[in-house]
């Protein structure tokens, strides 16, 4: 891991690689079986990027050299293909979050699986070799449809759950996330938090909420994995119709639009 240029971080404490053959479980709310935290130790995951807002949180980040996992979205990977690939180069680790963002318990287990499959080649497709993505998925709304999680399983991919939900998502106020999560951080003691850097109030809470671990003497755990996931061909071919667009451009909105006057 690279030095800290920045005196009195709080950094990273300790980094684990994850094994993800036959589809372990982790975060209390839904799997009891594998606690790899120690006390006062959190994992900070981030759902629904990549997002305009997400810049705020890589940037809160980087002045604590600190590591999330991000779960993303695939469709909001092809509207901000160049955000995902800068979560990757800061060093990040970038799972998935389905496709579109639906419950997949309100689903067909073959448009459940559409919507799995098609997320995770979006992920590979605009992380372009620039990081590799990993095995590591998140249901939407934490809905864990068996047959899905069977499947995953299967595919030996990993499947996070949560143990401090920030419930970010019902607030506009940064302040109110972060006092949601210290408040819940100080009686479990540790945990996998879930927030959302789709959300502009938790892009805002983040460095204030990375003073309060520190002060708190909590420390950062990344998660990596052991291998890259890898996409199923039929699914690589099938999210990029779904884009609905004319064309697949590469190129950065700056070498497009430019101020003039």
């Amino acid at each position: 891991m690279p030095k800290c240029e920045h005196p009195g971080a709080l950094g990273v404490a300790r980094t684990v690689e994850i094994d993800t053959t036959g589809g372990p479980g982790f975060g209390f709310e839904h799997f009891k079986q594998h606690d790899f935290l120690q006390d006062k130790e959190v994992v900070l995951t981030f759902d629904d990027g990549p997002w305009v807002t997400t810049p705020a949180v890589l940037k809160a980040l980087a002045n604590e050299c600190v590591k999330a996992t991000f779960f993303s979205i695939g469709k909001h990977s092809t509207y901000y293909p160049e955000i995902l690939r800068q979560v990757a180069k800061a060093g990040h680790t970038v799972g998935s979050h389905t496709w579109s963002h639906t419950d997949l318990a309100k689903k067909t287990p073959e448009e459940a699986k559409e919507e799995i499959e098609k997320a995770i080649s979006a992920v590979n497709w605009a992380l372009e070799g620039e990081g590799q993505e990993a095995p590591f998925f998140r249901f939407p709304a934490l809905s864990h449809p068996p047959e899905m999680v069977t499947y995953l399983g299967e595919r030996n991919i990993a499947i996070f759950s949560t143990d401090i939900d920030s419930f970010d998502f019902k607030t506009t106020k940064p302040e109110v996330v972060i006092k949601s999560i210290m408040t819940k951080l100080q009686k479990r003691g540790k945990g996998i938090i879930l927030m959302h850097d789709f959300r502009h109030a938790t892009s805002q809470a983040i460095p204030q909420l990375l003073a309060q671990l520190k002060a708190g003497g909590y420390k950062v755990v990344h998660m990596r994995p052991a291998v890259a996931v890898t996409t199923m061909p039929q699914y690589d071919e099938e999210f990029l119709k779904d884009q609905k667009l004319p064309t697949v451009n590469q190129r950065p909105t700056s070498s497009i639009v430019k101020t003039v006057e």
